[in-house]
Parts: structure tokens; C-alpha cells; sequence
């Protein structure tokens, strides 16, 4: 049984609202769920905010137990804090070409990483790099 993290969906014709759920994946997208973990308004309120509510500790051990967020899951886990960024790359059309550029999770421009280095390991020194230490096996 593969367990998926995904919304459902709920409220009337053009006001869409959501209840994040664990499910089997073999189930309908409004059908049979093993736990609601929350909700997800994408209507704006009265503050112009979207709203959201998580069990942050259940989707925490739903996580911890092999379950997959679905892709707009995934994004709001990421807005909440509780996931790293998920990988996007640009896309120059719908169905193109897409750039190998990275691009920002937040706004959604491509980062520029000219001139940047990236280091493997922070704790390692420039001289350290070029010679590796071998362990000595003496007893």
C-alpha cells in the first residue's frame, strides 16, 4: 500500500476548498482516506491572505513512514517549513525546452550562479582537498 499525502477536494462550483489528507494512492481523489491532516483555503479572506491549517506532527510521522506529498502538497509543506524547496527548473514554453538553470522557490526567477562556489563539505580547508588523509592502519 502506497500512501500518498495529497488534497481533496471539497465546497461548491468556483469556491474550491481543500482537506489535506493521507490516503491510499489507489483510491479516489475524494474517497476513502486513512487521516485528515489539515486544510487549505486558496481563496483570498478578508486580509487577502490564503489559509491554511496542518497537523504538523501527523504529517511529520505520515512523512517519517514513507508517505509521499503529492506536488501541491509538497508546495504547501514548503510554505509551512516543514519540507526543503522542491527542484523546479524553468520552462521557456508549456511542452519546450527547459533550462537547467535552478530558479528561486519563492518568486520564481532564475538564479544566477555565475562566480558562485559551491563546497561539498564546509569543513574541509583548500589544502585538505587536494591531498586526501589516509587513515593509518597501525595496531
Amino acid at each position: 500500500m502506497v500512501v500518498r499525502i495529497r488534497l481533496a477536494r471539497f465546497g461548491c462550483r468556483n469556491r474550491p476548498f481543500y482537506r489535506v489528507m493521507a490516503a491510499d494512492s489507489r483510491f479516489p481523489r475524494d474517497g476513502k482516506h486513512l487521516e485528515v491532516l489539515g486544510y487549505y483555503n486558496p481563496l483570498p479572506g478578508k486580509d487577502g491572505g490564503k489559509r491554511m491549517g496542518l497537523k504538523f506532527d501527523r504529517v511529520k510521522y505520515w512523512l517519517s513512514v514513507g508517505a509521499r506529498p503529492s506536488d501541491p502538497v509538497q508546495r504547501i509543506l514548503f510554505r509551512a517549513g516543514v519540507l526543503p524547496p522542491p527542484p523546479l527548473l524553468a520552462m521557456g514554453r508549456k511542452g519546450g525546452h527547459r533550462d537547467r538553470n535552478p530558479i528561486h522557490p519563492m518568486t520564481g526567477c532564475p538564479l544566477n550562479l555565475e562566480g558562485v562556489t559551491i563546497v561539498d563539505d564546509p569543513n574541509v580547508t583548500e589544502g585538505d582537498a587536494e591531498e586526501p588523509a589516509e587513515p593509518s592502519l597501525e595496531a
